[in-house]
């Protein structure tokens, strides 16, 4: 049965974005960004809501032929990966391996994750919050990086009681750390 992964990087007091929307104090570095690429290998689909997918969308069409390899490396990664898109707005997707779903229906997700064999990622903390809620996340992903932002995306659900075991830690050059939890029952 494949695990269900909540993923993010985010600031150290705990937002995805800043008050105005950005997010490019936690744009990884090289080091980080491998680690990344060798963590997604293991993934073969990623559950999105509408925002999230608006701003990943731009690795399918970006050319990284002429970017760093790890940059490219990422970009196939995700290409190549199944997308599954929660939205009631968006009719149509605009990547490749992509479908759109207008409920998230925790059975489909339950048997999603007994179909594959490879790990599922779940982005957002909207999202993330109703798989929580419905005892499907197994993991939480985190990248914490050095900076405090203040205010604006919480990368965190509120409502969720979850209790978590540290299974894995990992500091980089940068300051960022790595921290893998497991959801426990």
């Amino acid at each position: 049965m494949a695990k269900l992964i909540y993923s993010a990087i985010m600031s150290l007091d705990g937002y995805i974005a800043d008050t105005e929307g950005n997010f490019d104090w936690g744009v990884p570095d090289e080091e980080v960004h491998r680690f990344i690429n060798d963590r997604e290998r293991s993934v073969q689909h990623y559950l999105y809501g509408r925002r999230l997918y608006d701003v990943m969308s731009a690795w399918d069409s970006w050319d990284t032929k002429s970017e760093p390899a790890f940059i490219d490396d990422f970009a196939n990664l995700w290409r190549q990966a199944d997308k599954v898109v929660f939205s009631r707005t968006l009719q149509d997707p605009s990547t490749g391996n992509t479908r759109i779903e207008s409920d998230f229906i925790a059975e489909d997700i339950r048997q999603l994750k007994a179909s594959v064999a490879t790990d599922i990622l779940i982005g957002g903390p909207e999202l993330a919050a109703q798989a929580f809620r419905e005892g499907l996340v197994d993991e939480c992903q985190l990248i914490i990086v050095p900076v405090l932002v203040g205010g604006g995306k919480k990368g965190l659900p509120d409502g969720v009681d979850a209790r978590l075991e540290l299974v894995q830690e990992r500091t980089f050059n940068g300051g960022a750390i790595f921290l893998k939890y497991r959801v426990l029952d």
